[in-house]
């Protein structure tokens, strides 16, 4: 299983100072390294991947990787490779990209410990490398709201999709638990009640830049689709329930995880989590 290394940046210098703002972010560490990937052996991903299902169950539903024999599966943001590896399991003829080496070498030392194939290599979520209607399934979780030009990414998961083939993407969803957490800890608590809620999660969650949408927005982002299905679910990170998020830490955040109402959030604000799931197709 061979490695390609090549970074392409757009030359718009705005945009290329995004992008590699959101690469050094995650070339410093793949999503949940240091939380939750104990050792690079097998009992480490192992452990990762309890973890990971455990905190996002949800994701086994979604991702639906029984389904995924014979089918040509792209992914978009590989991190780990705990998705990636359950793909590979169900037999899927399998692609994966990310903007990082880091992440790249990650999954690829998971697969040989494994002793599964994909086709691996860095690539920029707004320009794929790949011909037109190449794969039966594009999947994406937690990637592309960090794209400096999230659209454009969404129009390059519709053109390698097959028609007929299916895009199941998760972004961040804008009126969430988390959001409005962020707004009160790094606006409304150090006086800057004027800070919008886009902007909190641009300069606060993760990398620079990331987004956060609608359901009417995420509408529109998909309108080239068909069959769109658009919902939001509870977090670990909505409910406080993990030590996710470690960019912010503090007595006042542990004194929250002790005391935090999770009951009520989940009897009356079921839908005001952080992931908001997508599933759409392309048209025939």
């Amino acid at each position: 299983m061979s490695i390609e290394v090549q970074q392409y940046f757009p030359c718009e210098k705005k945009v290329e100072d995004s992008k590699q703002q959101v690469f050094e972010f995650w070339n410093a560490g793949s999503c949940g390294e240091d939380l939750y990937l104990t050792s690079t052996k097998r009992s480490g991903y192992e452990d990762q991947a309890r973890s990971r299902y455990k905190l996002e169950p949800y994701i086994l539903e979604f991702a639906k990787f029984e389904l995924s024999k014979g089918k040509r599966i792209l992914e978009i943001g590989v991190g780990l490779g705990a998705d990636h590896q359950l793909f590979a399991e169900a037999g899927a003829i399998l692609t994966g990209v990310d903007l990082t080496k880091r992440a790249i070498e990650n999954t690829k030392n998971r697969f040989d410990t494994f002793k599964l194939q994909s086709s691996l290599s860095v690539g920029d979520a707004e320009n794929l490398s790949f011909s037109d209607e190449t794969f039966d399934i594009v999947y994406s979780w937690g990637v592309l709201h960090h794209s400096p030009n999230t659209p454009r990414a969404i129009s390059e998961v519709l053109r390698v999709l097959k028609p007929g083939g299916t895009a199941r993407i998760m972004i961040y969803s804008k009126w969430s638990i988390v959001g409005i957490m962020l707004w009160i800890r790094y606006a409304l608590m150090k006086f800057r009640p004027w800070m919008t809620i886009t902007e909190m999660y641009s300069r606060y969650l993760e990398s620079p830049g990331t987004k956060a949408y609608t359901i009417a927005e995420a509408q529109i982002l998909m309108k080239s689709f068909t069959d769109r299905k658009i919902w939001t679910v509870l977090t670990h990170g909505d409910l406080l329930e993990s030590a996710a998020g470690q960019r912010h830490t503090g007595p006042l955040l542990n004194l929250a995880r002790r005391i935090w109402p999770r009951w009520i959030i989940r009897t009356f604000f079921p839908t005001s989590g952080l992931f908001m799931l997508i599933e759409a197709r392309k048209p025939v």
